[in-house]
């Protein structure tokens, strides 16, 4: 009798596959039924008939493929929603709809029908209707007779090719969906459907709107994108109403004046399209929110652009952007605002400064061909017998020998370069050192807008060693900088001869050829494979774990689409074939400078270099770089004084050093609860810092350690210690870096400084740092991963199921692998081991793993570089719990996630996956785990899924708890 008074029953992922007439018989007062994601492979005739009384049935995500006679579904006579999504249905399947004459929503997306069925039209007060992603090969007449409906979706349906002039008889129709039907054209029947109010036709093939399209007054949302507009269409203009407007990824170049006419917008994206410029009236926009104009052309923004106040998604990356700077304009509108104004304060100056980066493998001659083109140190005749880092010079036929070498760049080496006088351009020249101790910290001046010069050896070049003398470094290069400029340059010219000179520079020209082909088809072949499971519906995806990218939704798919494209559109610029250069040859050396001042005036690859910036910012980057600025920082307020005398009232210079920062032309940390009051202006003095911790010559950090003649011998053989350790385990106390820095550090305070530098860099952590008091005596010691040589072995042992003292215990393994299939950024393994440092407790650290718990939840982190040419480096991070428990695991490595995902934002060129890998393989101690796709991290899961079924071996079922975490996270690379 309870039961007959029930009126809404869920039984959504119940695994049904029928539903007895019992049950039907009990609910007969029934108003709300959901049967949805269950195993319906029929209608449950017998039970619907009781229900008589039903107003609402979810049928979606269920195996039906017919509905029967219609006389289950024709006895609903209340039924006011159904939902069919998801199912099998065809259109044999679907007649006996048209008897629910009540019916005001019918969701029939995601089935299979070609063809809606006749007795649809008898739905007279039918208001929504979805039909998205089915097989209709027209538009399907019967629509037209739905005089009630409010809501149409016939998206997906991507041969619905065009639409009939009597859509017109819509007239109710308020939001219209037609993305990805095929459309080339629209009839003007479409714009008498006055009281339309969305319309979204992206993903078609349109190249104009009707004449009558402004006929559409009350449209609030208007989606274009994905279409083939070349211009501006003007009936849009007649829409004073429209709040949301999207244009992207069109053929658009220029946007008209009268833009500002749509005063009621909000959104606005016009992104990767070809705009050189945004109409002055842009500004007038006053009620813009959304504002995406990446991938233009666009160099300068109009005055008063500040004014756009209330925007709040702002994208201007990959433009050409000089005025405002790039940089600035990164940073948001408040500080394009600021920029502006201070332009209105005081005049523009344009300052010819550009990045100039030398790098290449150990011995490759960078230094000495620095020096060549800057003829330093009066050198101009002797250079030519130098090269820094060579070793054995070999003389060739009718050649004379090499005499001697300069010495190689130590780390990295930064100098000023005014290579063209008369133009006031200079170049600021980073040489980096081709030794691998270096790596941690030479990514941080790889950064756009720069012209990087890959210098190999000429002479010691041999086919074989392609990959490690150039392929590498532009695998790396372009992972931090997308697009980058690279000049290629073969130095010991003189050293070869004629032909062997001409081979040599050839086979490098087409191995880099061959690698940037192989490497587009790779990316070509991924966003053909995301194509085909966007073709696929998402159910036939999760039916099977065997299918590519299992249960990944359209929009992740979407996602991982567009970061493929990008990747392919912002391959490496590599200008020329490789450029023969000797410093005996004064020729070549000309010919070299030349080049690089050619390349560098070239305003299609580097208009950063004509940027205008106000005469006050120019200014106080002079004072913070006078010759008398010997200290490694200033305080805010040393700062704010040289601001003053360059104009700047203390409110408007916090753009101006953000934009010093930008530019890499200081360090300023705005959001960092110490830094934030010093400014980091003395750039070569920072990175003889640098320099000090990657130092791996133990001879050459006594030398430092022992400068001081007044150290008796006990206290050399205690230095001699500190540095074994140093070299071996990475740690070192506090007092002894305060003397490796001797020059540099006067006081505590100034050692306490560079050690929290150095920390927000990554490159070291406190091992005993207390949460709140100093420490009473106690030696502070700090530990550089980069350093650490020993291995962890009971690591290994814990992550394969086994406890300390090697017996067996029961838990279910969590394991989240980052997979590299070109390149593992240099240095991030140990950069990572500092950013997780807050995040853990008890942590053990080995060269390639990490022992430590989250609490008292155990977590591994584990790096394994590539054992050959077809495997990728994989970095993993790992935890285990009883299933019960298992939310304690997630809980532990979801912040160690995070942090992984924050470093690998600064690689946007970076191609790498993520995995979940298969519990049950890793219990097995399988050597090759299955994999499900690392996007389900970022998905709720599957309402109703409780297993999953490890390909491997398909007996054994997954809980959803170890694939899925309880709250979805955002882990896709795409995200960025």
């Amino acid at each position: 009798a309870a039961l007959g008074e029930l009126e809404a029953l869920n039984l959504s992922g119940r695994g049904l596959q029928e539903l007895p007439e019992e049950v039907g018989a009990a609910l007969s007062g029934l108003r709300v039924l959901s049967l949805r994601r269950n195993r319906l492979c029929r209608l449950p005739h017998a039970a619907l008939r009781h229900l008589g009384r039903l107003a609402e049935l979810d049928l979606s995500h269920n195996r039906l493929r017919g509905l029967g006679d219609g006389g289950a579904l024709g006895g609903l006579r209340g039924l006011r929603k159904l939902s069919l999504s998801h199912n099998e249905l065809g259109a044999e399947g679907a007649g006996a709809l048209g008897e629910l004459g009540r019916l005001e929503e019918l969701d029939l997306s995601f089935n299979r029908l070609r063809r809606l069925p006749e007795g649809l039209g008898r739905l007279r007060h039918l208001r929504a209707l979805d039909v998205d992603h089915n097989q209709l090969a027209a538009f399907p007449a019967v629509l037209l007779e739905l005089a009630a409906l409010e809501e149409l979706d016939c998206s997906g349906n991507r041969h619905l090719g065009v639409l009939p002039e009597g859509i017109a008889a819509l007239r109710r129709l308020k939001i219209l969906w037609l993305s990805g039907t095929g459309l080339a054209a629209l009839p003007e029947g479409l714009c008498q459907l006055g009281g339309l109010e969305s319309l979204m036709l992206d993903g078609n093939q349109l190249r104009a709107l009707p004449t009558g399209f402004g006929s559409l007054q009350r449209l609030k949302m208007l989606n274009l994108s994905s279409n083939l507009l070349a211009e501006f269409p003007a009936a849009v203009l007649a829409l004073p109403g429209l709040e949301e407007l999207y244009l992207s990824r069109n053929q658009l170049t220029v946007l008209p004046p009268r833009l500002c006419q749509l005063r009621q917008l909000r959104t606005l994206w016009l992104d990767n399209n070809r705009i050189r410029y945004l109409p002055d009236s842009v500004v007038l926009l006053h009620s813009l929110e959304e504002l995406v104009l990446q991938g233009n052309q666009i160099a300068i923004l109009p005055e008063g652009f500040g004014q756009l106040s209330r925007v709040t998604l702002w994208k201007i990356k990959d433009n050409p952007l000089i005025q405002p700077p790039y940089e600035v304009c990164m940073k948001g509108i408040p500080y394009i605002a600021a920029y502006q104004q201070e332009l209105a304060h005081s005049q523009p100056a344009l300052k010819p400064r550009l990045k100039l980066v030398l790098m290449g493998p150990k011995d490759a001659g960078k230094t000495l061909l620095r020096r060549c083109l800057m003829e330093e140190d009066g050198q101009k005749e002797d250079l030519g017998s130098l090269d820094a880092g060579s070793t054995q010079p070999r003389g060739c036929p009718g050649q004379q020998q090499d005499a001697g070498r300069a010495p190689a760049a130590k780390g990295i080496e930064v100098m000023d370069w005014t290579a063209d006088a008369e133009r006031g351009l200079t170049f600021i020249v980073y040489e980096l050192a081709g030794d691998p101790s270096y790596d941690v910290i030479q990514s941080f001046f790889l950064s756009p807008g720069a012209l990087y010069v890959l210098v190999v050896n000429l002479s010691a070049y041999v086919p074989q060693h392609f990959y490690p003398s150039v392929g590498y470094f532009l695998h790396w290069l372009g992972s931090k900088v997308p697009h980058a400029v690279v000049c290629m340059v073969g130095t010991h010219a003189d050293l070869c001869a004629e032909r062997e000179l001409e081979e040599k520079c050839l086979d490098i020209h087409q191995q880099i050829a061959q690698q940037e082909k192989r490497d587009a088809e790779g990316l070509q072949s991924l966003v053909q494979q995301v194509d085909e499971a966007l073709g696929q519906d998402f159910d036939l995806r999760c039916s099977s774990p065997h299918a590519a990218f299992y249960g990944v939704s359209d929009k992740n798919l979407r996602r991982k689409k567009a970061q493929f494209q990008y990747l392919l559109n912002h391959r490496p610029q590599i200008l020329s074939p490789v450029l023969p250069f000797s410093c005996r040859d004064r020729c070549q050396v000309r010919r070299l400078r030349d080049k690089l001042l050619s390349v560098a005036e070239h305003r299609d690859i580097f208009p950063n270099l004509h940027r205008v910036l106000p005469k006050s910012w120019q200014v106080l980057e002079e004072l913070h770089f006078q010759p008398r600025a010997q200290q490694l920082w200033l305080s805010w307020w040393d700062s704010a004084r040289l601001g003053l005398q360059a104009g700047l009232t203390e409110d408007r210079l916090q753009s101006a050093l953000s934009y010093l920062h930008e530019s890499g032309k200081l360090l300023y940390f705005e959001e960092h609860l110490t830094l934030r009051e010093y400014v980091f202006h003395n750039l070569p003095r920072l990175i003889d810092i640098l320099n000090v911790f990657c130092q791996q010559d133990a001879a050459v950090l006594l030398q430092k350690l022992l400068s001081d003649g007044h150290i008796d011998e006990l206290r050399a053989a205690q230095l001699h210690h500190y540095v074994e350790g140093f070299l071996l385990h990475g740690l070192l106390p506090a007092h002894v870096i305060r003397l490796l820095l001797k020059p540099h550090v006067q006081s505590r305070e100034d050692l306490q400084l560079i050690l929290e530098l150095l920390e927000k860099m990554g490159l070291c952590y406190c091992v005993n740092k207390p949460k709140c008091k100093p420490l009473n005596g106690a030696a502070a010691w700090y530990k550089f991963p980069c350093y650490v040589k020993n291995e962890v072995p009971h690591a290994e042992a814990w992550i394969h199921g086994a406890n300390l003292s090697g017996q067996s215990f029961v838990v279910e393994q969590l394991q989240i692998e980052y997979s590299f299939p070109f390149i593992f950024p240099p240095g991030l393994f140990a950069r990572y081991s500092v950013q997780i440092n807050s995040h853990v407790v008890q942590r053990s650290d080995g060269k390639y793993q990490i022992y430590a718990y989250r609490g008292k939840v155990p977590v591994v982190v584990s790096y394994r570089p590539a054992r050959g040419a077809l495997q990728p480096d994989t970095l993993s991070i790992a935890s285990h719990a009883s299933l019960p428990n298992i939310w304690t695991a997630w809980q532990a490595i979801t912040p160690l996630v995070e942090e992984l995902n924050v470093l690998l934002q600064e690689w946007p060129g970076l191609y790498y996956t993520v995995h979940v890998l298969c519990s049950k393989c890793l219990k097995r101690g399988s050597p090759n785990p299955h994999t499900f796709p690392g996007e389900l991290l970022s998905q709720p899961r599957p309402e109703g899924l409780t297993e999953i079924i490890c390909p491997k071996n398909g007996s054994e079922r997954v809980n959803v708890a170890l694939v899925y975490p309880p709250t979805p996270t955002v882990i896709s690379p795409c995200s960025k």
